[in-house]
């Protein structure tokens, strides 16, 4: 049963190929594309550069839900909070930042600086331009 989102789908595909052939329709051919959604099906000409273009789409494409995979447990998918789904520890520089600072539910007490004297390799400026 074909369904709303199985015709955009291959109307995307449709119009893809043909914005493409448009630019170069002598292209040599690469193959054909089939692409059965529902009850619908398309075959397509792909030529080189749809081939191409379409290749490229599909390894660009980055899912604004992947947060990347955990550090530690070297597989683990990381939440929205960079927190692995698998072990359950918090990765990234961000998420072990907000670990640092947060202890329990409340934020915990860092010490302060004196200065910037105390901040290996800071010094203050002279307060003249150098000449």
């Amino acid at each position: 049963m074909s369904t709303p989102h199985s015709a955009d789908v291959l109307a995307a595909f449709r119009d893809f190929v043909a914005r493409l052939d448009e630019l170069d329709p002598q292209a040599p051919m690469a193959g054909e594309l089939t692409v059965g959604l529902g009850d619908g099906a398309e075959r397509l000409p792909l030529r080189l550069p749809v081939a191409r273009a379409l290749t490229e789409a599909l390894r660009g494409y980055h899912d604004p839900r992947e947060r990347g995979s955990c550090a530690h447990c070297a597989g683990g998918r990381l939440d929205d909070d960079f927190v692995c789904r698998t072990c359950g520890i918090v990765n990234g520089l961000f998420g072990q930042t907000i670990a640092r600072f947060v202890t329990d539910g409340q934020a915990a007490r860092q010490p302060e600086l004196g200065g910037p004297r105390d901040i290996p390799g800071a010094a203050r400026p002279a307060g003249n331009l150098g000449d």
